[in-house]
């Protein structure tokens, strides 16, 4: 995936290996930040960068929102 930053690609990996692939399974941005060593703040934006590019859909919740992998 040549079009994605490394951070985001950190980020696409962790979702990955948590398991996050369909709705039923979503992860908050914390989950991602222990699972890809990264600080909030770049994950956020890695998150955002794979939801505007159709990797991932973020799901709005009570509390905090959840991300799962598209593609």
């Amino acid at each position: 995936m040549a079009e994605l930053t490394p951070n985001a690609q950190k980020v696409y990996d962790a979702l990955k290996k948590l398991g996050a692939t369909s709705p039923g399974v979503l992860k908050t941005a914390d989950d991602v930040m222990r699972t890809a060593h990264l600080p909030k703040g770049m994950v956020n934006n890695a998150l955002m960068e794979l939801v505007a590019k159709g990797f991932a859909k973020r799901v709005a919740r009570e509390k905090a929102a959840g991300y799962h992998l598209v593609k």
